[in-house]
């Protein structure tokens, strides 16, 4: 695997297609079995945060343990994520370019109030 600042979409979705494959696990990786991980695992990077005071969220990287927690369950999201997106053939990339320019369009930008 290359280095993290080498690491494209299309690289990670190959490695995460390449783990699959070498555990026999494809059959399993059907779009709502993913999707239904992928909910799973964003339960608990919520779980982390749930009872913390806003001012305790936004230091949760200051503990080393916490942080690394916090880490890896990102990590978990983004790997279903990318999953999800390869068993439906989305390119996520240009879904989130198609999606930003939507949002634009529902949320201008403010003008100025003076």
């Amino acid at each position: 695997m290359t280095s993290p600042e080498q690491d494209s979409l299309d690289e990670l979705s190959a490695a995460i297609r390449t783990f699959a494959a070498e555990r026999n696990w494809e059959p399993f990786h059907t779009p709502k079995n993913l999707v239904m991980a992928l909910s799973v695992e964003a339960s608990e990077l919520v779980e982390i945060f749930q009872w913390l005071t806003p001012e305790q969220a936004a230091n949760v990287m200051d503990n080393p343990e916490v942080g690394e927690h916090v880490r890896e369950e990102v990590a978990d999201v983004f790997a279903y994520l990318l999953g999800v997106c390869g068993v439906l053939g989305i390119d996520l990339a240009q879904a989130l370019r198609d999606k930003l320019v939507k949002n634009a369009l529902k949320y201008p930008t403010p003008k100025p109030l003076a």
